[in-house]
């Protein structure tokens, strides 16, 4: 420790020997009961430490003039010992995480003048360590207690990039993206107990924002409570830990109840996958049926292909999240005109409505589940009959010299 006063000395009571020191100028800790200390610095100011006191995963550091601070989970400082440090590679065993609101205020962030505190990140955080930068990609992979594939991060990721002119609100309320770090040291990575964005046509930024940590919206659906597996892979190597995810305490909802809510999720969210793909499908197919449209002489076969341009465009829309969205509050359906672009936006209300708190589904919320699947029903069948018509078109295309239709 440098020369100085000791302000403060605190042991972890779940690691004997975990010393935590509070001096004139920062935090340390010892890992050996005191024998050697490290700096736990990270991004303080050089300050008086006055206090500490750990509140089960976290240290909470009062300083004099300065506030107070706290380093969330300190879970990882609980498991290193010589075998971490001696590996090239390490998963932490994750703290428990717990399935949370990501914010329950219905208005827009406070000004970003006003002081405020920064919450812990949403859902769970995942430690790791590397002796040196890997030599190939990483990738960080949840599954759930089926081993079923529930999301997958890579250090490869490309971000998509936010035009704040795309949206009416202010820059400072965006989250900043994150990415799996692929580099020497202690590595922290936050997942959100969520599944992945789901493909929408529409995207937006809701109203309860916060301040440089509001996500673009939809989201995908919550997982359920439960446990499970984390697997972090680098360098042709995959270490894993088990992850239990609680339910917020103050959530008197049952598992029943949670699991119909995920189940009706999980239906939204893949009814919106499909309708995405099957739009992207129609969207190259009219394509190219507008490129044959301009090679081919007026006449029978254009006719032909104009009729069956406007049959994809009927069923798919136009891709852009027009119209009205099907899935409207209280439970009904505009079915005058539906086509997949708007069912994917009513699949999109749905999932948000559904989303909006830890209760169960309500009836006109089930009742919108059910209808939006007759429609899907539907217009994928419409689909798959207006495929059946491309054989006979493209031996027409073929007879007149012309490259065939491929959906």
């Amino acid at each position: 420790l440098p020369a100085g006063p000791v302000n403060t000395v605190k042991e972890d009571p779940e690691r004997r020997g975990l010393l935590f020191a509070g001096t004139e100028i920062a935090v340390f800790f010892s890992s050996d009961n005191g024998d050697s200390w490290q700096a736990l610095r990270l991004n303080m100011p050089a300050t008086s430490i006055r206090d500490l006191v750990i509140h089960n995963d976290d240290l909470v550091v009062g300083t004099h003039g300065r506030s107070f601070w706290i380093l969330d989970d300190i879970t990882p400082l609980r498991q290193l010992d010589p075998k971490v440090t001696s590996s090239t590679a390490y998963l932490f065993a994750p703290q428990v995480a717990y399935r949370v609101q990501r914010n329950v205020n219905t208005d827009t962030p406070l000004p970003p003048e006003e002081p405020a505190g920064q919450n812990p990140p949403d859902g769970a955080i995942i430690n790791y360590y590397f002796k040196n930068d890997p030599a190939t990609p990483v990738t960080l992979e949840i599954f759930d207690s089926r081993n079923q594939l529930v999301r997958r991060f890579s250090s490869e990721d490309k971000p998509e990039p936010i035009n704040a002119n795309d949206y009416p609100v202010t820059p400072y309320w965006f989250r900043p993206p994150q990415v799996l770090a692929a580099k020497a040291g202690m590595q922290r990575f936050a997942w959100d107990l969520k599944y992945g964005p789901p493909a929408a046509f529409g995207h937006g930024f809701p109203i309860s924002a916060i301040y440089k940590d509001t996500p673009l919206y939809p989201l995908g659906p919550s997982v359920l409570p439960g446990t499970y597996t984390v697997k972090l892979t680098a360098n042709g190597t995959s270490l894993t830990q088990p992850l239990t995810v609680k339910m917020d305490p103050r959530v008197k909802t049952g598992m029943p109840a949670l699991t119909q809510q995920f189940n009706l999720s999980l239906e939204a969210y893949r009814g919106m996958q499909q309708t995405f793909d099957a739009v992207d499908q129609i969207k190259k197919l009219r394509t190219q049926i507008k490129e044959s449209i301009s090679r081919v002489d007026r006449g029978p076969l254009a006719e032909a292909l104009s009729a069956l341009d406007k049959k994809a465009a009927t069923i798919g829309g136009e891709g852009r999240g027009e119209g009205t969205s099907p899935g409207l509050p209280g439970g009904t359906i505009d079915v005058r005109e539906p086509n997949l672009t708007r069912l994917n936006a009513g699949f999109s209300s749905l999932l948000e409505h559904l989303q909006s708190a830890d209760m169960p589904p309500t009836v006109p919320m089930v009742t919108a589940a059910t209808e939006l699947q007759k429609v899907l029903t539907k217009l994928m069948a419409d689909w798959e009959t207006l495929k059946k018509e491309l054989p006979a078109i493209n031996e027409r295309l073929q007879s007149a010299n012309q490259p065939p239709l491929t959906p």
